[in-house]
């Protein structure tokens, strides 16, 4: 992705954009400054407001499991991984530069990314877009810093919350657009993020999110056995375990060898067909992601991100279907694919 140039300097970039102020609510974001929002208590600390609030012990988990996944910077920012993750993200959502439902939001339009992790997906999907909305990355964990900086590094100003995206402190009604890719999920609650950020979005606003879609039976024990196993060890000693099973899938994937299926699996929800034995292997029996242009570590890094976080929720699209029915969005877009699902949602207007 080619960065936008920019003429501010450094300093003005690491300032927070002056429309934070309004869309939080206070009079001054000086650093080490307390206040109040939503009835939470927020701090300013190294330049980004941040929630007091202590979260459930395994949100706690997910937030120390992401905040030392996404500083490994390395491990996620070649242009090797970057292409894979635009080339996925444009299948799924479309190229949103080209969205004809843009101009409805207006000019300068309030965007929250919902779990914006180190940025990845919101600078591989909406980088060309930012310097046309009002961009504010939310996170649980630490990540937000380094978002920040990647953001800062293309020349691009955007704001940045530390906070619970579950209860998300903004007024009812008052976002234009919600991203979440891949974020919902990692909540205690798939049904009661979406739900709660939905309330946040204007009638006529746009949800556009993905979540992971429930697999087999064996993949689906397979993900909870190997993540309990994980629970107890720090994200240094989980990333240690990843390296074997991240072993297992390059043999697997070097094979190059397919099998032919005759007849459909049901009892394990695995279809008739031909078949690479490392893909069969990777959604029927364990996630051992495989990619030969991307290096061992962007490969194990992919692998921690699905097992190393204790909320980890799977859904059907019958379950999402509903909740977005019960939020009062109408799906305009839906994608199901093997790994998850996504849907571009609009909130019903009123009359």
């Amino acid at each position: 992705m080619s960065s936008i140039a920019s003429n501010k300097s450094p300093a003005d970039l690491h300032t927070m954009p002056h429309w934070m102020q309004q869309v939080l609510g206070v009079a001054s974001l000086a650093e080490g400054q307390s206040f109040e929002l939503g009835g939470q208590a927020f701090v300013i600390k190294d330049g980004i407001p941040r929630s007091k609030k202590l979260f459930s012990q395994a949100q706690a988990q997910t937030s120390e499991t992401f905040g030392f996944k996404w500083k490994k910077v390395d491990t996620f920012d070649s242009p090797a991984s970057l292409a894979r993750m635009r080339e996925w993200l444009i299948e799924r959502y479309g190229d949103l530069s080209k969205a004809s439902w843009l101009g409805e939001h207006g000019e300068s339009p309030l965007l929250i990314d919902a779990g914006c992790g180190a940025g990845m997906s919101g600078l591989e999907l909406l980088g060309p877009l930012v310097p046309r909305l009002r961009y504010l990355g939310v996170d649980v964990s630490e990540a937000v810093d380094v978002a920040r900086t990647r953001f800062q590094e293309r020349g691009l100003q955007a704001g940045f919350l530390q906070a619970d995206i579950s209860e998300l402190p903004l007024p009812k009604e008052s976002v234009d657009l919600i991203f979440s890719e891949g974020v919902l999920h990692h909540t205690n609650s798939t049904e009661g993020a979406l739900k709660s950020l939905a309330s946040l979005l204007k009638p006529g606003g746009r949800f556009l999110f993905y979540v992971y879609k429930k697999k087999g039976p064996l993949r689906e024990f397979t993900d909870d056995y190997v993540r309990d196993k994980l629970q107890p060890v720090s994200p240094e000693q989980a990333w240690k375990l990843m390296e074997p099973l991240t072993q297992l899938g390059i043999s697997l994937g070097e094979l190059n060898a397919e099998i032919d299926i005759p007849e459909a699996i049901d009892l394990l929800g695995i279809p008739a067909g031909r078949i690479n034995v490392q893909r069969l292997f990777y959604w029927h029996v364990a996630k051992t992601f495989y990619r030969p242009d991307l290096t061992f570590d962007e490969m194990n890094h992919i692998n921690f991100d699905w097992y190393a976080p204790a909320n980890a929720q799977r859904q059907s699209i019958e379950q999402v279907r509903a909740w977005c029915a019960d939020a009062q969005l109408e799906i305009e877009r839906e994608v199901i694919e093997d790994a998850g699902i996504t849907i571009i949602a609009r909130k019903e207007t009123r009359g």
